[in-house]
């Protein structure tokens, strides 16, 4: 059986841009993009990791002998943790690795099933970087979440029926791709969304609808007034918008402000089973991955991102136990102190 640090050492050997580093921080590949860097001076993605790491978890060891469980309800699908592969794309373009994107996704997705957990899918701006992953989860009875970028109404609709044909458990829109430069000028441009818009595609989905890249209390109080059923708090690794705030900075005061009356999820940096130990601490319902799950399927397709999130789910039961907690549900704010 692969260890994580195999399958690493082999994404490193495929990869001819991304460095692999020791700790994938944002800090090697500032302003690369294209690439795996964030944006201009590369802050933000730097910001993700290093805030993260002034969290510290807060030890109960006084506490019964119960085994510790980390299953997690994701819109009334059980998953084994509430821990979910973010929507990436642009494999070879980022990473340097001679991986098409479409064998990508099939990995990706394969090896959360076989986790027991989900991934989320891309999309891009042509037509069928939607309608190939789309495909991938219709031969797993839909069991994924499509993400789709903030086109045009028309152009929106058409790829929530499809997510719909597909029995897809949600479907979600990374908003936070609005203002990029690049895609506001394809071939299908994206644009930004009023209140009014999201409620129309809220209206289109039979599924939960999920925002992606809510980044303060007002803009997840506008997600709430649209109507739709959960957010991911994220500033999209960093790769937007230059010197900004962390996901985990803002978490807190988004999940006081949403009270209970939508899921929030949150990405950006988490790295470890205590980076997802100490989201979920800031109220979080689950956490999303990026950069290391894409090394996973690079290092070794859907058996890598199993192993990786195997690993992920010792370290977030070591974390829960060596805190005193059994069940996902008991983790809160009491377990973490935090030093920024």
């Amino acid at each position: 059986m692969k260890i994580w640090d195999e399958v690493y050492a082999h994404a490193r050997e495929k990869c001819n841009i991304c460095r692999c580093c020791p700790t994938c921080n944002g800090l090697a590949c500032r302003g690369e993009t294209p690439g795996p860097g964030g944006k201009g001076s590369g802050s933000a993605f730097v910001r993700n990791v290093e805030m993260l790491s002034k969290v510290f978890i807060t030890m109960d060891t006084i506490t019964s002998n119960e085994e510790v469980d980390t299953h997690a309800d994701f819109f009334g699908h059980q998953v084994s943790m509430p821990v979910y592969a973010a929507p990436i794309s642009g494999i070879r373009q980022n990473y340097g690795a001679d991986m098409d994107d479409l064998v990508y996704t099939e990995e990706l997705v394969k090896g959360c099933i076989d986790a027991g957990t989900i991934a989320f899918t891309g999309d891009g701006m042509y037509d069928d970087m939607f309608k190939g992953p789309l495909e991938i989860l219709k031969k797993q009875q839909g069991y994924g979440v499509p993400t789709i970028k903030p086109w045009a109404k028309e152009h929106m609709k058409w790829r929530m029926d499809l997510a719909a044909e597909v029995n897809a458990l949600a479907i979600a829109s990374d908003i936070d791709a609005s203002g990029l430069t690049n895609l506001r000028k394809s071939v299908t441009p994206v644009g930004f969304k009023t209140v009014e818009d999201l409620k129309e595609l809220k209206q289109m989905s039979h599924v939960p609808f999920i925002l992606k890249g809510i980044m303060s209390v007002k803009g997840a109080m506008k997600a709430l007034e649209a109507g739709v059923d959960g957010i991911i708090v994220s500033n999209h690794g960093g790769r937007v918008l230059d010197n900004c705030l962390s996901g985990i900075e803002v978490l807190e005061d988004i999940v006081k402000a949403v009270d209970g009356r939508m899921k929030v999820f949150v990405d950006g940096g988490i790295r470890s089973g205590n980076d997802v130990f100490k989201a979920l601490a800031f109220g979080a319902d689950g956490v999303l991955i990026g950069r290391s799950i894409s090394h996973a399927v690079i290092g070794d397709g859907a058996q890598g991102v199993k192993i990786y999130l195997d690993k992920i789910q010792l370290e977030l039961k070591e974390a829960m136990a060596m805190a005193g907690c059994k069940r996902i549900e008991e983790i809160n704010k009491e377990h973490i102190t935090v030093k920024w």
